[in-house]
């Protein structure tokens, strides 16, 4: 009599794509973020702009992503035009970033700020989509904490070069903002390379539903055809949270109100984000055992409190010690939202990720502007605590309105 065959084994490997869209979100970032912390600064100080001014900033740069998105996710369904339109995402964002440097108003950088935003719209469904699609999906919490890590690695480099590059006196911040072109080449190398064959990862041709997607055979998720597992979607739940999140730039500007010099701006955050890179490997692996709902659900919950503490805090120390812990909130948020779209899009996931990145997008447009003409005409403490009312809002109601979700959603 004859043994039974054992079953197969789940695969504990990542694929080679999802390892080189880590490094190419590591360098990408690298140069996005030697410019970034220095904007509200450029911007507020060099250029005569104000809080207002840098919640649009932010906001329209959201918006412009999210409009894109929404079209770039269902283009993305079709995997042959996955590669060229990564590939010209991130040229867009190379070639327009250094010409920040030459601006000499403040809607001139909205503008090339929203221009730049256009190629990540344009990138960032496809390279989800196809991510999703060559892992299996019991790896994809790991898969996406993986390149969210590395991208937030990248964050904490670029930064650290930008203060390098000021503190030694070699370069002033318009420099800085100019030799971001550099790693960008880099960039567009490793992303042709990436995508090169890109119609074929380790498990198959992509377009196929990897691990068994929960919703293979479906209508694919879109704004206009939201799964209904609860009286409210998912999706708008993530959107809130976009909504009442308080922009980067306002941070930066907060933390410089309570004393943090400009030039030891970058370093701050680039130590926010070495805690947003090693708590997203940890946000993965947790959506993976806990399920993305849970997880999630505890990223708004600290996020809430840290809000809070921002709008009472009044030294430098204290700026330092809470925009340090709120990198906490991106690493258990971001790795479990797209894992949870993943599993509803189920075939179609460019469009899943579309609307995921459109919606949310849409929702940081207002919010961003929103805070920001609070921040301005009230101060910064009645936005912080505003902010922190919204998170709380939801934290209170998502067990509440996912109860009847069904287990993909709540775990």
């Amino acid at each position: 009599m004859r043994a039974p065959s054992p079953e197969p084994r789940a695969p504990s490997r990542l694929p080679r794509q999802v390892k080189l869209f880590g490094w190419v979100s590591l360098l990408n970032d690298f140069a996005s973020e030697m410019i970034y912390p220095l904007l509200p600064a450029f911007v507020t100080g060099v250029l005569g702009g104000g809080a207002q001014a840098l919640g649009a900033l932010d906001g329209a740069a959201e918006f412009a992503a999210a409009f894109v998105k929404l079209g770039a996710g269902r283009l993305a369904d079709r995997a042959p035009l996955r590669g060229p339109m990564i590939v010209l995402g991130y040229f867009i964002a190379v070639v327009v970033r250094p010409v920040i440097a030459v601006t000499g108003a403040a809607w001139q950088v909205i503008g090339l700020r929203v221009v730049d935003r256009l190629g990540k719209g344009l990138r960032t469904p496809p390279r989800d989509a196809l991510i999703a699609d060559v892992t299996p999906g019991e790896l994809r919490g790991r898969a996406f904490g993986l390149q969210r890590g590395m991208d937030h690695a990248g964050a904490v480099l670029g930064p650290v070069f930008a203060w390098w590059l000021l503190a030694s006196g070699s370069a002033n911040v318009r420099t800085v903002i100019g030799a971001s072109i550099a790693p960008g080449v880099v960039v567009l190398v490793l992303a042709m390379w990436a995508v090169r064959g890109g119609g074929r990862g380790r498990l198959g041709e992509v377009g196929e539903v990897r691990g068994g997607g929960d919703r293979a055979g479906q209508p694919p998720l879109t704004s206009s055809n939201l799964p209904r597992p609860s009286p409210v979607s998912p999706l708008l739940a993530i959107a809130a949270f976009y909504l009442l999140r308080m922009p980067d730039t306002l941070i930066i500007l907060r933390s410089q109100e309570l004393g943090v010099p400009v030039a030891i701006v970058p370093l701050l955050w680039a130590a926010v984000h070495v805690v947003r890179s090693s708590s997203s490997f940890l946000g993965g692996a947790a959506s993976d055992r806990l399920g993305p709902g849970r997880t999630m659900w505890a990223g708004w919950l600290v996020y809430a409190v840290l809000a809070a503490g921002m709008a009472r805090a009044g030294t430098a120390a204290a700026a330092w010690a809470l925009f340090l812990a709120l990198g906490l909130v991106s690493g258990l948020t971001e790795s479990p939202e797209r894992a949870l779209v993943a599993r509803l899009a189920g075939a179609r996931q460019g469009s899943g990720f579309g609307a995921y990145h459109g919606i949310t997008g849409f929702a940081a447009l207002v919010g961003g502007v929103a805070l920001g003409g609070v921040f301005q005409r009230y101060g910064a403490a009645t936005a912080f605590f505003a902010s922190a009312v919204g998170g709380l809002a939801l934290v209170l109601a998502w067990p509440l309105l996912s109860w009847n979700a069904s287990p993909q959603v709540r775990g």
